[in-house]
């Protein structure tokens, strides 16, 4: 198999990050992996319902970072990897797993993909995507209730005492780090651009 590129797209929660990673997969399909950095959320085995739901998921000490740069690099080996599957309702992970097969393109998509230095070496392109604090809020609130059965009330709790701190602390300083920066995952000029690089990658012999 030839080299495989890896990239990495950081972004607040409800920054559009999502919709971004979601529109390069739909255009190249099976030629790309896409692996979300939610699901190596740590296992929460044992600890009741009412505790995980007041857990800070926005830490870095959250997600089983180690895991997934085992897996990134077996995939770069060429080897297929069991990747973990995270409920969000049940905060925690569920017994099922995702086979992941190695391709040219591979995404990483997460909040903290570039805070961990080992994880943020391991990428070849580094994109952050931001969005007005205002807007990440409203689109949280929107995703959790629609697609995650949370309850308003919760969703501004948890984004007042860990989202909103957690987010000026580990996740936008990690902007600086990124090789390019959009300000919308409908950017247009910037899907584009990476699209335009992606096909070029594939391309290569």
């Amino acid at each position: 198999m030839n080299a495989c590129t890896m990239i990495g797209i950081a972004g607040g929660s409800g920054s559009g990050k999502s919709t971004f990673t979601n529109r390069i997969k739909r255009a190249f399909g099976d030629q790309v992996t896409l692996i979300y950095h939610d699901n190596y959320y740590r296992s929460n085995d044992g600890v009741p319902l009412e505790i995980r739901q007041k857990e800070n998921y926005d830490h870095p000490d959250a997600f089983e970072t180690d895991l997934l740069i085992r897996h990134l690099k077996a995939l770069r080996r060429g080897e297929s990897v069991s990747c973990p599957v995270y409920d969000f309702s049940l905060h925690n992970r569920t017994e099922n797993s995702i086979e992941l097969r190695p391709s040219r393109i591979i995404l990483v998509e997460g909040i903290l993909v570039l805070e961990n230095p080992e994880l943020r070496s391991l990428f070849d392109i580094k994109i952050y995507v931001e969005a007005d604090a205002d807007e990440r809020i409203i689109r949280r609130i929107i995703r959790d209730v629609s697609e995650r059965g949370r309850h308003v009330e919760d969703i501004s709790e948890q984004y007042l005492t860990t989202v909103k701190p957690m987010h000026y602390l580990y996740v936008e300083p990690t902007k600086a780090m990124a090789d390019i920066v959009i300000n919308s995952g409908r950017n247009d000029v910037a899907f584009d651009l990476m699209k335009t690089k992606i096909q070029s990658l594939l391309e290569r012999d």
